[in-house]
């Protein structure tokens, strides 16, 4: 009877340690050797189709709502940084290089660069160079001249200061409209490979459409990225012009805002 009741004692032990033995406990040394995430491959823009959405005038009051709509598509965006916005939203401009967006210099007070003097344009582009870097640890890389407009002056000073001349071959009328629906179709319509569209991050309505926008591209088989990231953006030497032509398109003024900065702009001092 004892030598019956052992047996089965044994019997019902048994599986329980092959169980066991089946699925061990982790141990600290087991979670050390689990596999990193792996970081998002590069987009190769001479293999997919690329476009580029540029935001002007920033950061604007509605850019860490931007930024969180680009994060979740995984998508980039190149913004052009005013001086006197990123001295009053450095926290913005910080979040926009930590998350690999592209920056670039829109100079100071947003000025027509052409009425001004060679001291001036290098003043409104090296005080923003140096407000951006302590911002966020890196300088822009490319100069976008307000309104699109510059001269042989302008060129020669970006060659001076190593950096291409980043314009628009596409637009949203996003200042002009205030519009979901307009915007959206806006940029659909001019939306082409290797397009480098303008628009601002102070326009609430062009944040608010954002996620319905880059749902709309990415159907149509657009990967959206950094200007830097389109073909040829990198091949393109200090002071020359990006997109190739683009200085030459007579709808560049009519794109992009054309008044007083105080009509369209936001106030440095709104608090946000």
């Amino acid at each position: 009877m004892l030598l019956a009741t052992s047996c089965a004692l044994a019997m019902i032990a048994t599986p329980t340690a092959a169980w066991s033995a089946e699925q061990p406990k982790p141990t600290a040394k087991a979670a050390s050797k689990a596999k990193p995430a792996s970081k998002p491959v590069p987009v190769d823009c001479a293999k997919v189709k690329c476009i580029a959405l540029t935001f002007d005038d920033g950061p604007g009051k509605y850019a860490d709502k931007l930024l969180d709509t680009f994060k979740k598509y995984n998508s980039k965006a190149t913004f052009f940084l005013e001086g006197q916005y990123v001295k009053s939203r450095p926290a913005f401009a910080k979040r926009m290089v930590a998350e690999g967006h592209d920056i670039g210099n829109h100079s100071y007070s947003h000025p027509h660069l052409r009425e001004l003097s060679e001291d001036k344009i290098r003043e409104e582009l090296t005080k923003t160079q140096d407000i951006v870097k302590k911002s966020t640890g890196k300088y822009p890389t490319t100069i976008r001249p307000p309104y699109g407009e510059f001269d042989q002056r302008v060129a020669a000073i970006a060659a001076e200061m190593g950096m291409p001349i980043v314009l628009w071959n596409g637009g949203s009328r996003d200042w002009a409209t205030r519009n979901e629906k307009a915007i959206y179709d806006e940029v659909l319509k001019n939306a082409k490979r290797d397009g480098v569209i303008l628009m601002h991050d102070w326009v609430e309505q062009t944040v608010k459409v954002m996620p319905k926008l880059l749902t709309a591209l990415q159907k149509q088989g657009y990967h959206v990225v950094a200007v830097s990231s389109l073909r040829g953006a990198k091949a393109t030497k200090a002071g020359e012009v990006y997109p190739v032509g683009s200085e030459k398109d007579e709808d560049l003024t009519s794109e992009s805002p054309t008044g007083d900065p105080d009509d369209f702009a936001e106030s440095p001092e709104d608090g946000s």
